[in-house]
């Protein structure tokens, strides 16, 4: 069994990633630290989680002894999780997934010895299972970057103008103008116009696949929108291309053949069949000299817990899909 640890478990990836790692076959939660929950029962706070578990918040946290394999999970807020690195002594065969984005970009990947590797499966998998430390990509990011990978391997990428919609739970569980129910029903809204801060970790993808990707005066335009629904991510891409449209969904059945979450679909994509689920969904369009790349995702699990899983799978030579088959709340 593979001893979990979690830090900043009261939020919503902290309560998504104790309902996957309490239904995991080869994983046993060791502790889950909330200071500002300590000794409250997990379900007093994720309350859909009674009658699933009895575990209390921490405000300490110990693997204790006797443990061969074990992870730690890092759901703070950002630039917390790199203070609690720099603050506390972890033992070095614990692996360490952090799910904020302290150590995304490869300038800042490094604290007090330990060095992170980008957890994007479907890009860096074979560094991933040999890794002892993950950062976990961002939700926009992520959703983005399946959607523009296949076209950076054939190196043809050029400007990119993306627009993407984010469900509530995207902002946090702590309220705020733009969270609270009263303003977001029933209502969209733009925000961080082509300053979102999961850009630069996109660029760094792209590049790795194709150097001469135009990040200086261009590269993604990104515009993000606030939805007035609770999880998921819809994202269109649009991109100038002169190959025809079967040219470039061979690209993407040849890049994602093995991908065991990410399928391109021949039909349209619509947020249902990915909300709940690890998966990714890509649909391809052409009109004239554009391609129209759409891919959806759910924010809290592909974007966030669900991928954590499974580079945690991938870490420990699991199946990559294991804790993971989950069904879309499509009806």
């Amino acid at each position: 069994m593979i001893k979990a640890g979690i830090i900043g478990g009261a939020g919503y990836t902290g309560g998504e990633l104790i309902r996957l790692l309490i239904n995991h076959p080869y994983v046993k939660i060791t502790f889950i630290n909330s200071n500002s929950n300590a000794n409250k029962f997990v379900y007093e706070v994720h309350k859909d989680l009674i009658g699933e578990t009895d575990l209390k918040f921490s405000d300490s946290f110990s693997f204790g002894e006797g443990w061969d394999e074990a992870v730690l999970f890092l759901c703070v807020g950002h630039g917390d999780a790199r203070k609690f690195l720099e603050a506390n002594t972890i033992n070095e065969k614990i692996k360490i997934i952090d799910l904020s984005q302290d150590f995304r970009l490869s300038p800042q990947s490094t604290v007090d010895g330990r060095q992170f590797v980008y957890g994007l499966p479907e890009l860096n998998k074979t560094q991933i299972k040999s890794a002892n430390n993950i950062a976990n990509p961002g939700c926009f990011a992520t959703c983005i970057q399946l959607g523009l990978l296949p076209l950076a391997k054939a190196g043809i990428l050029g400007d990119v103008y993306t627009t993407g919609i984010t469900g509530s739970t995207g902002a946090g569980q702590s309220l705020n103008a733009t969270s609270h129910f009263s303003w977001r029903a029933n209502n969209i809204s733009a925000y961080k116009t082509l300053n979102h801060q999961h850009i630069k970790e996109i660029h760094q993808s792209l590049l790795q696949l194709q150097n001469n990707f135009p990040t200086s005066n261009g590269g993604v335009h990104f515009v993000p929108w606030r939805g007035d629904f609770t999880r998921g991510i819809y994202v269109s891409s649009v991109i100038d291309s002169s190959l025809s449209l079967e040219e470039v969904k061979e690209l993407y059945n040849s890049f994602y053949k093995d991908a065991k979450f990410t399928h391109v679909s021949n039909t349209m994509i619509d947020l249902k069949q990915v909300v709940n689920t690890n998966k990714c969904l890509i649909h391809i369009e052409k009109q004239e000299n554009k391609i129209i790349v759409h891919s959806a995702t759910d924010n809290l699990l592909k974007g966030a817990s669900g991928q954590a899983l499974q580079n945690m799978n991938l870490m420990f030579g699991l199946d990559e899909d294991e804790g993971l088959k989950l069904k879309a709340n499509y009806f």
